[in-house]
Order: C-alpha cells, then structure tokens, then sequence
C-alpha cells in the first residue's frame, strides 16, 4: 500500500495529459479488463443505479460502458487529468476534475462507484474512504487495480541492468482487502487475472505503456536516456520471454467488489 508523493502526482498528471491523444489507440488491456470489470459485476436487478462515479474516468471508456448497460443511470467522470476529461465528455453526463482520494461530493451521492485500473496509482486505503463516504447505504463498489506480478518480464529483463526501478510497487490482494474492510466495505469479493498482450519487440512494448501514460514515474525513476549498451543487454535480456505470439507484456489483474454496510460510519 503506498501513498504517492504530490510532486510523484503531478508527474503521473503529466504523463497522462500528454498520453491522451494516443491513449485509447493503446489501451488494449484496459478495454479488455473493464469488460471483465462490468461482467462479472453481480447486481440484483431490482432497478438501475440511479447515479454512478466513474473514479478515475480516464477518456470515458467505462462511462460508455456504464451507459449502456444502464441507459437511464447519470454517471459522473472524475480524473485528476483535465485533458482527459476533455475526451470523457462524450460519455460521462458530467465530469470533474479531481483527487479520487479527496472527492468534491456530499455523503451518499452514489449507487455505484467504480474505478477501472486506476487503484494503483493511488492510495487505496484513502480512496476506498472515499468511496464509502459518498457511496449510499448499500451501495456498490467494482474496480481493478494491479498486483506484483504486473510486467514481470520488464523486472526480470531490467534486473541487474542498472539501479533503477522500472514498475510500480503494485498491492498484494490482501492489504487491498484490509483497506477494503477499514473503509467500512462489507460483501468483498476479489478475483484475480492474468492478462498478457503481446509485441513484436521492446521498443513496441515500451512505446505501448508510453501511448497511455503509465511510463515509469516513480520516485527511483530515470531522469536520462538508457545508453546503448544497456539497453541491449535489456532488449535481449526480455527475448528469452518470447512467445509465438511476441515479446509479452503480463498484467496481474485485481478485480474487485464490495458494498457499503448499511450501518456503515459512513451512513
């Protein structure tokens, strides 16, 4: 469980705003992974939804998704990327920007809150607070983040190359479980995938995670280009992982549920 740094934040704001005209040409694994997200989201169809927050709404790809499984439902997109925001309009009935750990909205403002692999970038322990705060009594949750398994090729390839960390700390399940529990989230269901998509070599894959933003911009991150030596020893390093289908980038995939206790402190 980690807490990014608000200088840590305002690189990964960056990263995205400038990833956002590329951004839904490379998100394969967030397409897939938020189909996933909304099919194995359980709902009693005893009536809709009436309003959803997209946290994290990134170009409103789960807003559309959201609309159409609920037509009648308002769904409001928050993201700290203003940009993106620009592109989500076309799907979100409203969209904000903020802190998914710091929502500009009153108590029980929603029926559903869900958050498409955006967990990851946040404290969760702060934005599962959140969401039980201004979720309704007995309202939902349902979102993916990604665990330690998450590109362990890149690890493997980069281990010994230099000192730098080129991923994420990512959460195990259990501390996402503990913080699920903490915000007072009963009904906890968590389900984990392996998701791998699949390039013809590195420089595609690293261009991949560039285009949506999620290049390396933690606090051990690189501040200059990798020389060429190095970068071969990494280019071939990542060739043992070579599959028929290409050079794999692996996803650990948390899917996660829960609902808001009904006599939650939050209530």
């Amino acid at each position: 469980m980690h807490s990014l740094s608000i200088p840590i934040k305002r690189r990964v704001r960056d990263a995205f705003e400038r990833a956002v005209a590329t951004y839904d040409s490379a998100a394969v694994v967030q397409r897939r992974v938020g189909d996933r997200l909304l099919e194995k989201l359980a709902w009693t169809e005893n009536g809709a939804p009436e309003n959803i927050l997209d946290a994290g709404c990134g170009t409103g790809d789960g807003a559309g998704r959201l609309h159409r499984r609920w037509p009648g439902a308002r769904v409001t997109g928050v993201d700290f990327a203003p940009a993106m925001l620009a592109l989500a309009r076309k799907n979100a009935d409203r969209c904000l920007a903020a802190d998914i750990e710091k929502l500009p909205f009153a108590p029980a403002s929603f029926g559903l809150w869900w958050s498409n692999l955006s967990i990851q970038w946040c404290d969760a322990r702060a934005a599962f607070r959140e969401a039980a705060r201004v979720l309704e009594p007995g309202g939902r949750i349902a979102f993916s983040t990604l665990c330690p398994g998450t590109f362990a090729e890149l690890r493997a390839a980069f281990s010994g190359i230099d000192r730098h960390r080129h991923t994420l700390h990512f959460s195990v399940p259990d501390d996402l479980r503990n913080a699920l529990e903490q915000a007072g989230l009963g009904g906890i269901r968590l389900l984990r995938e392996r998701h791998a998509v699949f390039y013809p070599d590195l420089r595609a894959l690293l261009r991949s995670i560039k285009d949506i933003g999620a290049q390396n911009v933690g606090e051990e991150g690189r501040q200059g280009m990798m020389g060429r030596s190095a970068w071969r020893k990494a280019a071939a390093a990542y060739e043992q992982f070579r599959t028929p289908d290409g050079l794999p980038a692996s996803y650990d995939v948390l899917l996660g549920y829960a609902e808001k206790c009904e006599d939650s402190r939050f209530s």
